[in-house]
């Protein structure tokens, strides 16, 4: 899954990369759903691990156009985590208390404590996207927020949090089809909103924000993924490999307990 790292530096140019991508599928789609089962399987044992450990903590960051999935992978691909040790954190249009603080407060206050895995469903990167595309900040601002949030990022890592960032990477064409099916479908129609068409006309500018982003915010220690995501079998697949190698790296082992003043009768 290396291919799919932004390597700090590295230039991204989004209209170079294939959505549509599936190379590294084992065996084509339906093998692939397959090894979807084992990965997941396998990411809850670790997520028990890493719960039971009380030592790491795990940070994911999901980050796409609308439709791009990100529900979907929370549901695909961490769907198998205990609630008791995992939160999911969706970050929405900032409250009045929220602003009375610098951005990063309301982000700080939900990151994950040892043993936990907090998963945000967009993030601290909506300071440098949308504030930036909707002109809700000057630029003078905006500019800063990047090395702001390397440092940020930087505090956590040092102090024993796992961070990894995956961008969901779909084409427009594959947008226009999931909101057309939502908008299709009673059960799914609900997620629709007007607001919606207003960003997708911005298409172009989103664009732009998430690959200054992807260059400027990618590190050794948070780095960014861009995920094809136009094939939501292949996209799970990914992300799902990148977090069991990522998490089976840290060699976790159960904590052994003090069995001295224990009596079998």
């Amino acid at each position: 899954m290396h291919r799919y790292l932004v390597r700090p530096g590295q230039k991204v140019d989004l209209d170079a990369i294939d959505p549509d991508e599936t190379r590294f599928a084992p065996g084509g789609k339906a093998e692939t759903k397959k090894q979807n089962g084992t990965i997941q399987s396998r990411l809850a044992e670790l997520q028990e691990l890493l719960y039971a450990g009380h030592e790491h903590k795990l940070l994911v960051i999901l980050q796409g156009m609308d439709t791009s999935g990100k529900d979907g992978t929370i549901r695909h691909v961490m769907g198998g985590f205990n609630p008791v040790g995992t939160r999911v954190v969706s970050f929405k249009k900032p409250t009045s208390d929220e602003l009375d603080h610098d951005y990063l407060w309301r982000v700080h206050r939900q990151v994950p404590g040892k043993g936990e895995v907090a998963v945000f469903n967009r993030s601290h990167y909506e300071d440098v996207l949308i504030v930036r595309v909707r002109e809700l900040v000057p630029k003078a601002i905006w500019r800063k927020r990047y090395e702001q949030i390397n440092a940020f990022e930087k505090m956590l890592a040092d102090e024993g949090t796992v961070i990894l960032k995956f961008f969901l990477h779909i084409s427009k064409e594959e947008q226009r089809a999931r909101l057309e099916a939502r908008v299709a479908n009673p059960t799914k129609r609900w997620k629709f909103k007007h607001g919606d068409l207003e960003e997708r006309e911005l298409w172009e500018d989103y664009g732009k924000a998430y690959e200054d982003a992807l260059e400027k915010t990618s590190t050794e220690w948070a780095p960014w993924y861009i995920v094809p995501a136009n094939q939501k079998w292949y996209r799970d697949f990914v992300v799902g490999s990148v977090l069991t190698d990522r998490l089976d790296g840290l060699h976790m082992k159960y904590p052994e307990p003090d069995l001295s003043a224990v009596v079998v009768k």
